[in-house]
């Protein structure tokens, strides 16, 4: 929404930008721990299609991540391995891993 209503259409323009950022930030961090689940899935697929190899880069993306998040071999609590796999999609951790610098924080092109 650009802007809001007030008294019946007669007042001035009223900015939602603020409100506009803020859920932007609660967007983005949703995004980090949906890509840090997909990452989680897809090295797991990977894994299961073991002695079939992958690529170079994708090996060294699933060793970044086991670096922090361990394979599921049986039912656990799932958040702290969540939250960790968000935290290397945040940082950059993995993109950097793979050397893919536009998706690295702060990175300026």
């Amino acid at each position: 929404t650009d802007s809001t209503p007030t008294s019946a259409n007669q007042e001035d323009h009223v900015s939602m930008a603020a409100h506009a950022a803020r859920r932007l930030l609660r967007m983005n961090a949703n995004l980090n721990v949906i890509l840090g689940v997909e990452a989680m899935c897809s090295a797991q697929g990977i894994e299961f299609r073991t002695p079939l190899q992958t690529s170079a880069p994708l090996k060294t993306a699933i060793a970044t991540l086991r670096a922090q998040v361990p394979a599921i071999v049986e039912d656990r609590y799932m958040a702290p391995s969540i939250e960790a796999a968000a935290a290397l999609v945040q940082t950059g951790a993995l993109a950097a891993s793979v050397d893919l610098p536009a998706f690295v924080k702060g990175h300026a092109e």
